[in-house]
């Protein structure tokens, strides 16, 4: 069964950067999805349950801190892998990406090998 990897972010470029970061795992059967707010997200993940998510914090309709809040602690979606992704790397975020749920908490920019490992490990593929 294919994996999913669910890339939300209201800025389209950054949709694309991920996307093409991540790309070489087209081959491992992973299948890509996006949204460009969080509203969106929301409804995807409910609907696809993707295995993995790489969630902006600042977007349209509903942030990343509020998306991640409803998977993890209103719905409780099992198995779906948060990484918040955010251009605030100030402590008091990181630690409200905690609180909500968040696996893990990057920064941007942030390093596409970094990122690229993170899904493979994640996923279980093999380097």
């Amino acid at each position: 069964m294919a994996k999913k990897i669910l890339i939300v972010d209201d800025e389209a470029h950054i949709r694309m950067l991920i996307g093409q970061t991540l790309e070489e795992l087209e081959d491992e059967d992973v299948e890509f999805l996006t949204a460009d707010n969080g509203q969106t997200a929301l409804e995807i993940i409910q609907a696809e349950k993707p295995d993995m998510v790489f969630l902006d914090v600042m977007m349209p309709k509903m942030n990343g801190m509020e998306v991640c809040r409803q998977v993890k602690q209103e719905l409780k979606i099992e198995g779906v892998f948060i990484i918040i992704l955010t251009a605030k790397g100030q402590e008091l975020d990181k630690q409200k990406g905690q609180e909500v749920g968040a696996d893990v908490y990057m920064t941007k920019p942030f390093d596409p090998e970094v990122l690229l490992n993170k899904a493979k490990e994640v996923l279980g593929i093999e380097n």
